[in-house]
């Protein structure tokens, strides 16, 4: 028994002794090349954004210069995201054409006078009715406070996003056919005008054959003289050389036009939230960079045109024109009155 016992005590032994050498050998380092991680496929950079902005007018205009500083903005702080291509001169499109394109979306941006937009927006025509603003400094007040806001954000109604509200200025007369003192002057002279219908019954008020048409074709009708005259901010008519076709300016500041830089909707609401911010707030910074642009370039740009033989009558009888323009304010009286009085609050 003894034997036995003694004979399975050893057995047990020898099995400890190679499964604990079996197990010391597995605790080794094992002699294995060390894994590296497989490199992760990096994401392709995401296709930049590419907007397309139109205006009518040439590369010496305002509207221009604005289209290039907001391009410069807009891709430097999104990082070159979003790419922004101009194009001047109506090549895409007339104003009318610009809006229609932006309601639908295959217009992306433009600058845009606001006579057009109040065809698609009536009430934003408060703007262009005669002798509303006494100087630059009302009318800013107005456009970046409550009343313009109000107006841009209901261009959301017609499918339009109002970025910002820039810069034409106040709008002076322009002929080919004598010098304009009193609305009597201006009497019968065949005057292009916006197609618009406020600017076209101030005209009418004045005594003038208005003519509604668009910029492009007015330019040609300037040379053939089919058309005596027209109503710009002075900045117009140095952009467009009108010392060529028309001899004769007059301050009579009837009017004093915004510009507006406006988005298609549908790309905006495309856009990002942090994209559509930036959007906007380059809006509102190229604008005021634009008013001061023209501030600065006006006494310039009223020498070139008085270098070139162009008359400048400085002191019209702007009482008399404010007279002759009042059935203008009775007719549209019922249609802005409380939009007329919230600017007057506001100034």
């Amino acid at each position: 028994m003894n034997k036995k016992f003694l004979a399975l005590i050893s057995v047990l032994l020898l099995l400890t002794f190679v499964v604990t050498a079996c197990g010391g050998a597995s605790n080794e380092p094992k002699n294995e090349a060390p894994k590296t991680e497989e490199p992760k496929a990096e994401a392709p950079a995401s296709e930049p954004i590419v907007i397309k902005l139109g205006h009518t007018v040439n590369e010496q205009d305002p509207y221009h210069y604005n289209a290039l500083r907001f391009k410069e903005l807009v891709e430097q702080r999104t990082n070159g995201q979003v790419k922004i291509e101009i194009f001047p001169n109506g090549v895409i499109g007339d104003e009318r054409t610009l809006i229609e394109g932006m309601q639908v979306g295959t217009v992306d941006m433009g600058v845009i006078t606001n006579g057009p937009i109040a065809n698609f927006l009536p009430e934003i025509a408060v703007f262009e009715m005669p002798f509303l603003f006494a100087s630059e400094a009302e009318a800013y007040k107005v456009l970046d406070g409550e009343v313009g806001q109000k107006l841009l954000n209901k261009l959301e109604q017609v499918n339009i996003k109002g970025l910002a509200f820039t810069e034409r200025g106040f709008r002076n007369l322009t002929n080919s056919k004598r010098p304009v003192k009193t609305p009597a002057d201006a009497k019968g002279l065949k005057i292009r005008v916006m197609e618009n219908p406020v600017y076209i019954d101030t005209f009418k008020a004045l005594g003038v054959n208005a003519v509604p048409m668009a910029w492009q074709e007015a330019l040609t009708a300037f040379q053939s003289g089919a058309v005596e005259g027209q109503e710009n901010p002075i900045n117009v008519a140095f952009a467009f050389k009108l010392y060529e076709s028309h001899k004769y300016l007059t301050f009579t500041r009837h009017s004093y036009a915004p510009a507006s830089i406006l988005m298609s909707k549908k790309l905006f609401d495309s856009l990002d939230k942090e994209t559509q911010e930036i959007m906007v707030s380059v809006a509102k910074e190229t604008a005021q960079m634009t008013r001061d642009w023209i501030a600065d370039e006006m006494e310039k740009q009223l020498q070139v045109l008085r270098d070139n033989g162009m008359e400048i009558e400085e002191n019209a009888d702007i009482p008399a024109f404010q007279e002759a323009v009042k059935p203008v304010y009775e007719k549209y009286g019922s249609k802005f009155g409380s939009l007329i009085e919230e600017i007057n609050k506001a100034k």
